[in-house]
């Protein structure tokens, strides 16, 4: 059971997920079972496509898109309270409560869950310069109130937040 939040038309999961898929890859931050329950666990985009239950998806891009859009493009509405760098940072305005969970290189390393950063993946593909290796992803960083876009290769780890169908 996650809590959830509706926000711009659409309702939003008010936590990173946290669900061991029984196939595919998942991790948590620094394979800490403690930084799961706090921040979620951390899935390769192909897991990603398929971790959330019946009845939600991952979030397209236009989904996100939208969501922005609904908070003004102020990634510090959506950021907790706490849990962040600087206290004080997100304002949590719409009880989205986003955290900074980090991310898994393919290497193994891992890198920004110290509070500084999260990452939280998109269904799309970047195919724009015809790879199909990359995907979309939403950043929020513990210094600025931006929602940034971006593109990452599908084989790091970011969080996930599903949006009911």
């Amino acid at each position: 059971m996650y809590k959830a939040v509706m926000i711009g038309g659409a309702t939003w999961m008010a936590q990173n997920l946290n669900y061991q898929p029984q196939t595919g890859k998942s991790w948590c931050y620094e394979n800490k079972e403690a930084n799961c329950n706090k921040y979620g666990r951390l899935y390769d985009w192909n897991t990603a496509m398929k971790a959330c239950s019946a009845g939600w998806h991952l979030p397209s891009d236009a989904e996100w898109d939208d969501l922005g859009q609904a908070v003004g493009g102020k990634g510090a509405r959506l950021k907790s309270k706490s849990g962040w760098i600087y206290k004080d940072n997100g304002t949590d305005d719409f009880g989205f409560s986003a955290l900074p969970g980090g991310t898994r290189y393919s290497n193994g390393k891992f890198d920004g869950g110290d509070d500084s950063i999260g990452y939280w993946w998109t269904a799309n593909d970047d195919d724009d310069d015809g790879s199909e290796e990359d995907a979309y992803i939403r950043i929020m960083i513990f210094n600025s109130d931006t929602l940034y876009h971006g593109a990452q290769y599908k084989s790091r780890a970011f969080s996930v937040r599903c949006v009911r169908d």
